[in-house]
């Protein structure tokens, strides 16, 4: 056993991250190699690359964009690993239709492909609970639960779909200090869409998310809504491109950037 092996998750650098879900270890990283950026992923063909590229910019709260490779390219500025087997899960996506999850796609990388790395609000969960704020996903060890929403994303060219949106269930006395902590990180989605009543943004059960596991919401706490990373790929189901790669939801690129490049004062 090599000392990288007795580190726990939160200890690890994105190397020793990307090197575990390169040899197989397939799990959400929500709470892994902390102090370090994680980012979504949506590989799409050049020809589809302009279009996304416009929705991002359209976007910004669900999409921000961090980097973007050349095409073919299977590393980026902020990511050393290789794009097609460092994350922990992939999902491949065939005329919009979900046909693949899995953990290496090298034998599916095109030469055509551009991939998009953007923003993820894992980022901010460490200065959440620097802060006293709880992250009950961490907590749990689960996945972030995601929803899609009544909230329709701006379209361009040809993607059009709903905002998706995370949710963490925080004490009604610590909702200010979790807008405030996260309104720091607008890389990252920074400030909560919503605050409150789910049906607001058309969600009618919380125990039944679109994405991810479902989480406890205590007496006392309030469901908070920030905008998530994985509404590009909802973008992709409505909107039926020829092929697309994205992350697995909660399954993210740990890259070589820090939170701290994100941080506004």
């Amino acid at each position: 056993m090599t000392a990288a092996d007795q580190l726990t998750p939160d200890q690890l650098t994105p190397d020793q991250a990307r090197a575990r879900f390169r040899a197989g270890l397939r799990v959400p990283t929500s709470g892994w190699a902390s102090g370090w950026t994680q980012a979504n992923l949506i590989a799409l063909p050049r020809a589809d690359a302009y279009d996304f590229l416009l929705f991002a910019q359209r976007n910004p709260k669900p999409c921000p964009v961090l980097d973007v490779t050349e095409p073919g390219e299977t590393s980026a500025s902020i990511f050393a690993g290789d794009l097609r087997t460092d994350l922990p899960a992939y999902r491949v996506y065939r005329d919009g239709e979900l046909a693949e999850e899995l953990t290496d796609v090298t034998h599916l990388w095109r030469d055509d492909l551009v991939t998009f790395l953007v923003g993820c609000s894992f980022t901010f969960e460490a200065a959440l609970l620097e802060a006293g704020v709880p992250v009950r996903h961490i907590e749990a060890g689960s996945n972030v639960p995601m929803y899609r929403t009544n909230r329709e994303c701006r379209p361009a060219g040809a993607l059009s779909g709903p905002l998706v949106v995370s949710m963490r269930p925080v004490p009604a006395s610590q909702v200010a200090d979790a807008v405030r902590i996260t309104s720091r990180y607008p890389a990252v989605h920074g400030a909560p869409v919503h605050v409150g009543d789910p049906s607001a943004l058309g969600i009618s059960d919380l125990a039944a998310p679109d994405f991810g596991d479902a989480v406890e919401v205590r007496d006392g706490e309030v469901p908070v809504f920030w905008a998530c990373g994985v509404t590009p790929q909802a973008a992709v189901m409505r909107s039926r491109p020829s092929f697309a790669i994205g992350h697995a939801p909660g399954h993210m690129a740990i890259t070589d950037a820090r939170d701290a490049s994100y941080l506004v004062p």
